[in-house]
């Protein structure tokens, strides 16, 4: 019937550093200390983990919804007539179902034309965020720049001020696709 208790009342003028020895070796309740001592950090690196995780997943369900869209407008499938920013954002929503709310509430689209793919390129020397965002598809040949935009809330709340790009906490997620138009885009025109 040893124990730490029985020990510090037998030895009476037992010194601090003996009493630290004593309670290093110890072991019994070691298990429940140690849990308690790591729990903290092994849970907060999990929730890490499965935040960015999410992120990383949401962010190229973005990026694969900007390239199918790009894609059904440089095949002629989105016509420049018939096709406005709803019928575009219907399609990205639905290519993102699995992980984004119905109506993407954080969803921005920017695209605009431009006459050669320099010009195209001056678009990412600005701001990353536009000032306003656009909805101007370009004509057979021309150049398009789809920018799209989507403001992701961070998910644990001590995540926040780590993961969060953003002053309301949350993150830009941010996807681009350049293309040109084929001639089957002004067919319809």
């Amino acid at each position: 019937m040893g124990g730490l208790g029985a020990d510090f009342r037998r030895a009476g003028g037992i010194g601090v550093r003996d009493l630290l020895r004593r309670f290093w070796h110890e072991k019994k309740g070691a298990a429940a200390v140690e849990f308690a001592l790591l729990a903290l950090p092994f849970f907060l690196l999990v929730f890490a983990i499965l935040e960015s995780c999410v992120a990383f997943v949401a962010q190229e369900m973005l990026t694969n919804a900007a390239d199918d869209v790009g894609r059904k407008f440089r095949t002629g499938q989105l016509q420049v007539g018939t096709a406005n920013e709803q019928i575009v954002r219907d399609l990205m929503c639905e290519r993102m179902s699995m992980l984004f709310p119905a109506d993407c509430p954080g969803l921005q689209i920017d695209l605009q034309h431009f006459g050669t793919f320099e010009d195209a390129a001056e678009v990412f020397e600005g701001p990353l965020l536009p000032n306003t965002y656009l909805f101007d598809p370009g004509d057979a040949g021309e150049k398009n720049v789809l920018r799209v935009y989507y403001f992701w809330p961070v998910l644990t709340n001590f995540m926040h001020d780590r993961m969060a790009n953003l002053p309301d906490g949350k993150m830009l997620l941010f996807a681009t696709h350049t293309w040109q138009n084929e001639p089957s885009a002004s067919a319809a025109q």
